[in-house]
């Protein structure tokens, strides 16, 4: 079976970079819709010239062209992901292309698709592993709530680390490879070769993305491949017993973790949770390099150096996971280890460049009463 997992692999990873070829090679046809968004202006953007942000276009034509010829030997219909998928991706095509589809409404497509995603496999997330959740996932709304939410919040964490070259793509490629490895220890091989589609995916997007960033993912693609990882992993959460949820929230820590942190981060600035700032950890890590190394005009370089740098963190998380597939305790433990490091690491690194910058011939020092007024600042 691994000789088919790497054809899946290497035939997804051909079809996704023809694709991007494509897209690149005819910019002057659509770049102008997408360009109606002016994505260099906005308050979040790591970027300084229009580039084409439909990526997910090349990621969906791969998924459907090699995922429709996998062997349903299980009888689980994991081709069901395809219709699943259309709600959200085609919200955030249409985001990507200038209709300004709000993120209230893209989270309400993403919804959507897991609920469509529920309808079709008739499954959702089994169990908590925690005691008082747990109880409570026995009542099947309250289970099917959750898996909603989960499905909806998972596709929104994705597109929100999607601001630097490769980022959000690598950590789907660890996702998936996590997914992958979990799935063939217990015999989905069919699980195992859609999460080769995905890598193959990714990996072909990637050339191009990264590191120069000639075509970037678009919210499509960061919201189609988080709905993508995100039912992969409530599928086999269904088919291994032994599965504990707590690896699958090792295996995606760091979307999750910087999600919640944004959300937290905005809540205490008395700003909506759905409105963009410059405070992602990964958009710290990039100014801090251009500040106090490469300079402000080396954004070509730090850009794609800061998702080097963060891969060691959403890397050994994920790793930790698969370790730990069937072990609860040591995974839940493992996951406050981690959430403890992340949080200890943006302070440290919110101080640390806050206090590179100069205002008025003084040096800033970061803390969370300071936020509402850094945030808005054009360099932090």
């Amino acid at each position: 079976m691994s000789g088919y997992f790497f054809q899946a692999l290497a035939s997804a990873f051909v079809i996704s970079a023809v694709i991007c070829a494509v897209i690149l090679s005819t910019r002057k046809f659509h770049l102008r819709l997408s360009d109606r968004r002016k994505d260099t202006a906005a308050v979040q953007s790591a970027h300084r010239v229009p580039t084409p942000r439909i990526g997910g276009v090349a990621i969906l034509i791969a998924l459907v062209a090699f995922g429709l010829v996998i062997p349903d030997t299980t009888g689980h219909h994991l081709w069901l992901l395809l219709p699943s998928l259309v709600p959200v991706f085609f919200a955030g095509l249409a985001e990507d292309l200038g209709f300004h589809v709000s993120p209230r409404k893209r989270l309400l497509a993403a919804a959507i698709s897991s609920l469509l995603a529920i309808l079709l496999f008739k499954l959702w997330i089994p169990r908590a592993d925690i005691p008082l959740i747990g109880a409570l996932m026995a009542f099947t709304p309250f289970a099917i709530a959750i898996t909603i939410f989960g499905g909806a919040g998972i596709c929104n964490a994705f597109n929100l680390v999607d601001g630097v070259n490769g980022l959000s793509g690598l950590i789907a490629v660890v996702v998936a490879a996590s997914l992958a490895a979990i799935a063939a220890q217990n015999g989905l091989f069919e699980v195992s070769a859609w999460c080769a589609v995905v890598i193959g995916a990714m990996l072909g997007f990637l050339v191009f993305n990264f590191p120069l960033g000639k075509i970037f993912l678009g919210d499509a693609g960061a919201y189609g491949i988080g709905h993508v990882l995100a039912w992969l992993a409530f599928l086999i959460l269904n088919f291994i017993p032994d599965l504990t949820p707590w690896a699958l929230l090792l295996i995606f820590f760091w979307p999750i973790a910087d999600t919640m942190l944004a959300i937290f981060r905005r809540r205490i600035a008395g700003r909506p949770a759905d409105q963009p700032d410059r405070l992602h950890f990964h958009q710290l890590v990039m100014r801090a390099l251009e500040i106090s190394v490469l300079g402000r005009n080396a954004r070509h370089i730090s850009n794609p150096m800061t998702t080097v740098i963060l891969a060691p963190m959403f890397t050994v998380p994920a790793i930790a996971g698969v370790l730990l597939w069937d072990k609860p305790a040591a995974a839940a433990i493992s996951l406050v280890f981690f959430a403890g490091l992340f949080v200890a690491a943006y302070q440290f690194g919110a101080r640390f460049t806050a206090s590179l910058r100069l205002q008025s011939g003084h040096r800033v020092q970061f803390n969370w009463a300071q936020y509402k007024r850094l945030s808005h600042k054009k360099d932090v």
